[in-house]
């Protein structure tokens, strides 16, 4: 060790410095400055642990901590109240921020940008911030918030965010001030007495059999607190959300599935030591060879990937009509294969858990996942625990996705504080993160579609076969709602829909925003793009002949009854579609729907509990987890429009403190089924309010709503005499248009929200929805070379930087659902399932190449940007 000094935020401090050490780790675990985060290290790639060094912007991750000898070091704990006031005000005005774990980093290479006299254009503003990454906004927003911050500080009008409002007021971010200046922490920031730090080891095959797991050195080594295998679990070691296929721990004589597999975890006085540890534990592997294509999976005599489950996972039927008479009758037909590919969520911060035993027995679990009590319960049987020995918290996290949907290492962390009887905090580095969690179904699509002389659509005949990984995850529900979207928002009499999701030795795939929606999306929308050249309709019409209205049948049969606003959304981008085509412009056109609710038979709950507090405060408690989509905010609204109170005195909390688990925060449902709830809560309180009782007189009153959705019903049946596979559906209409050199300049974004509870944040969902919809069409992928991934460097992976986005235009488009709160629907998820299909339309305008397989990177649009660019000689080893 070394000592240093250097001066941390104006005050002179010495550290002592291992050689290996970054500047980061120190800052954080030595200094406890928790506003700069870790999300690459040491790639140097998003800009979260970003600090001022001797005055310039530096990523502290890249710096040796010996280097930082003599230097300044500032944070954000070191810039002045006022000055941390104006940006924690400039971005909750602006809503440039979402999930908060890049927004630290942000604000001080905005500081050093806005400290300049220099106005900058919006487009040199993106230049500067292209070392960061952000998943989660589009980056609009943020630079709305650097445009608010530079006129403020030379004179112009200080930003006023909106502290309360009930429906459809643009009401600040909950806890936006703390998310922007890093004092709200996530569960890496929180640090507790006696803390053991842990790692996992995980196998480097996508399969070997385990012969032999030998831990002995990896004990040995001083500070090592304890180490878990299989055989230290004490209940059941196999987990899974739907089926129980997934072990936390590999066991000697089993087979590892996938690169994702943990075969061991430490625990350790430091995170240096565990990690030293994790290399010293010796396993003999058997390599086997893997099955890793999804046609091979299902031939005869295949090897059985999971010994759980056979190597198909699921297969979805929809059939109705004669689609081979319909066909054959037709006057136009276009037929084709679609693929798409394997994508990594990348939210910015990996994966972390924190159990601490309590004093009376139980283990507080700190989680970040997107269903406590489903964490709850798995990580109970786990430990072969009641799930009342646990209390479980939710911190909510730095963006998911739907790849926290599925455990990941809450139940290793429990197991390790169980074995040591002290707390215990395991972190996920990048590179395990990408190898451990589902990620987006790559899908084979085959569609042959026809319509009539008109245009109008006949018939569609669809087979879809998607890559589940080693895992089922939700896979089965990703291909069954692929199958049930297969025809997009269009009316199609005759259609038969074959969906088979697979077992393979590949990365797990799962839940991810669009839920293979996204995927079948890109096919249908080259179909009527294909067919509308045959018939000589333009894009624009060819959707507005096809596009389903009240009453009729949906591709899953259901008969659509309500809120149906696809044909608004069309006519919102009318002006804009044809504007362009008139400049000269190449114009794509896109349409979508996603559910709300997930439906297909499912019993869906909303639960919510308000609590008076003696402080004047009333605590929401609900059960679905805030991700960066708001839906705290939303939630505070949602009281405050039925109670009149202030909707700042609202505390929402996601805890086991009350029972109101309700399953996973997918399906865009989390508004649909909290609101709901809170709503049904707060008229109670209402009641009271109403009888002259004041919250003084009502603390510790405690108020519940619960309700239930039974009514949808699984594919192929009736309930009540019909079809109704979901409760609501979001609608929406994407126009791509492209520059003269082929890049995407802007996107029109039209979205039936059916009701927009807070505006601003709604434009902020669908603005990032379309920055991951561009980077699905044109640079994101996660190819796999025998099971592993071929990459883990965050600039290949192909997330857009800031200046690698076009303008973005959101209309929002309000056909009100009556079985949401207050007419609303979920948004979360639609915003881009039509990106991909319209850049594709655009493109295809401009060269008059049909690219039918994602990312579209031979593209110009895709060759003007920055990122995606995965070497040769590893792109050269797989497919």
């Amino acid at each position: 060790m070394e000592t240093i000094t250097l001066l941390l935020n104006g005050k002179d401090r010495q550290v002592d410095v291992g050689p290996r050490q970054s500047l980061l780790e120190v800052l954080r675990e030595t200094c406890k400055i928790k506003s700069l985060k870790d999300a690459c290290a040491p790639q140097g790639q998003c800009g979260c642990c970003l600090a001022l060094i001797d005055g310039k912007p530096r990523k502290t991750c890249t710096i040796p901590a010996r280097a930082a000898k003599g230097k300044s070091v500032i944070t954000l704990e070191g810039v002045s109240e006022a000055e941390r006031k104006l940006y924690a005000d400039a971005f909750q005005a602006a809503a440039g921020l979402q999930c908060g774990f890049c927004t630290p980093g942000l604000v001080l290479r905005i500081k050093h940008l806005t400290d300049q006299d220099t106005k900058m254009s919006r487009d040199e503003i993106a230049q500067v911030l292209d070392g960061h990454l952000c998943r989660c906004t589009g980056y609009v927003k943020i630079i709305d918030a650097v445009e608010m911050i530079h006129d403020a500080k030379h004179g112009g009008a200080l930003p006023k965010p909106i502290d309360d409002g009930g429906v459809g007021a643009r009401v600040k971010r909950y806890q936006g001030a703390e998310l922007t200046l890093g004092t709200r922490p996530f569960v890496a920031d929180i640090d507790v007495p006696g803390l053991l730090y842990a790692c996992v080891v995980l196998s480097p095959h996508a399969r070997a059999r385990v012969r032999r797991i030998d831990t002995s050195k990896a004990k040995a080594l001083p500070g090592v607190a304890t180490i878990a295998t299989a055989k230290d679990v004490p209940g059941d070691r196999w987990v899974g959300l739907i089926f129980r296929d997934w072990p936390v721990f590999v066991a000697e004589g089993e087979e590892a599935r996938c690169v994702g597999d943990v075969v061991a975890a430490i625990a350790a006085e430091t995170p240096a030591i565990a990690r030293q540890a994790a290399a010293l534990v010796e396993v003999d592997y058997e390599p086997l060879t893997p099955v890793l294509d999804p046609v091979d999976a299902l031939r005869s005599g295949a090897p059985q990937v999971n010994p759980r489950h056979v190597n198909q996972l699921s297969d979805t039927h929809i059939d109705r009509g004669d689609v081979d008479a319909a066909l054959a009758a037709s006057a136009h037909i276009v037929s084709g294969t679609w693929q798409t590919q394997r994508i990594e969520h990348l939210f910015l911060e990996t994966e972390t858990a924190l159990a601490v035993p309590l004093p009376d027995g139980r283990l507080h679990l700190y989680s970040q996942g997107q269903g406590i009590f489903d964490d709850r319960q798995q990580v109970a049987s786990v430990l072969g625990e009641p799930e009342e020995k646990l209390f479980v918290e939710l911190v909510p996290n730095g963006g998911a996705f739907g790849g926290k949907e599925d455990m990941s290492i809450q139940a290793q962390t429990a197991l390790l504080a169980r074995m040591t009887g002290r707390p215990v905090r395991l972190s996920l580095n990048r590179e395990e993160s990408i190898r451990m969690h589902p990620k987006r179904h790559p899908i084979t699509m085959r569609y042959t579609v026809g319509c009539d002389t008109e245009g109008r659509l006949t018939a569609a005949k669809i087979d879809l076969l998607g890559d589940s990984g080693a895992y089922a995850s939700v896979g089965d529900k990703v291909l069954e709602r692929a199958a049930g979207h297969a025809c997009g928002p269009y009316r199609i009499p005759a259609i038969q829909i074959h969906s088979v999701a697979t077992y393979t030795n590949n990365p797990p795939c799962g839940a991810m925003r669009g839920f293979g929606v996204n995927q079948t999306n890109f096919a249908i929308e080259g179909c009527l793009d294909g067919l509308a050249a045959k018939v000589g309709l333009d894009g624009w019409e060819m959707r507005w002949r096809n596009i389903v209205h009240i009453g009729d049948v949906f591709s899953s049969g259901q008969i659509l009854e309500k809120s149906v606003g696809i044909g608004k959304t069309l006519e919102a981008v009318k002006d804009a579609y044809y504007a362009a085509r008139a400049e000269g412009q190449a114009v794509g056109i896109a349409c979508a729907v996603k559910n709300s609710g997930i439906g297909n038979g499912a019993l869906e709950t909303g639960k919510c509990r308000l609590e008076v507090e003696a402080d004047g405060t009333v605590s929401l408690f609900i059960g679905f987890t805030e991700m960066g989509q708001g839906l705290l905010t939303i939630m505070t609204q949602c009281a405050a429009e039925v109670t009149g109170l202030p909707s700042s005195c609202f505390r929402p909390k996601v805890n086991s403190r009350f029972e109101v688990g309700v399953g996973q925060t997918t399906g865009s449902r989390a508004t649909l089924l909290a609101g709901r709830a809170t709503a049904e809560a707060a008229k109670k309180l209402r009641a009271d309010l109403d009888k002259g009782l004041t919250l003084d007189k009502l603390v510790g009153t405690v108020y519940a709503g619960d309700i239930l959705i039974d009514d949808t019903t699984a594919p192929g049946q009736m309930k009540n005499g019909k079809i109704k596979t979901h409760t609501a559906f979001g609608w929406a209409t994407h126009v791509a248009i492209l520059d003269a050199a082929g890049r995407v300049d802007r996107i029109v974004a039209a979205h039936d929200v059916g009701r927009a509870i807070n505006p601003q944040q709604c434009e902020a969902q669908i603005e990032g929805a379309v920055h991951m919809g561009l980077g699905y069409a044109l640079t994101e992928e996660l190819p796999c070379k025998d099971g592993m991934p071929v990459t883990f460097n965050l600039r290949e992976i192909g997330v857009l930087r800031a200046s690698d986005m076009p303008k973005v235009d959101v209309i929002l488009v309000e056909d009100p659902e009556p079985e949401g709160p207050f007419g609303a629907k979920g948004v979360g998820e639609i915003g881009l399932v039509p990106t991909a299909g319209a850049v594709a339309g655009a493109l295809e305008a401009f060269d008059g190449i049909r690219r039918t397989r994602l990312p579209m990177k031979d593209s110009p649009a895709a060759k003007a940007l920055n990122v995606g660019r995965i070497p040769d000689d590893d792109r050269d080893q797989w497919h």
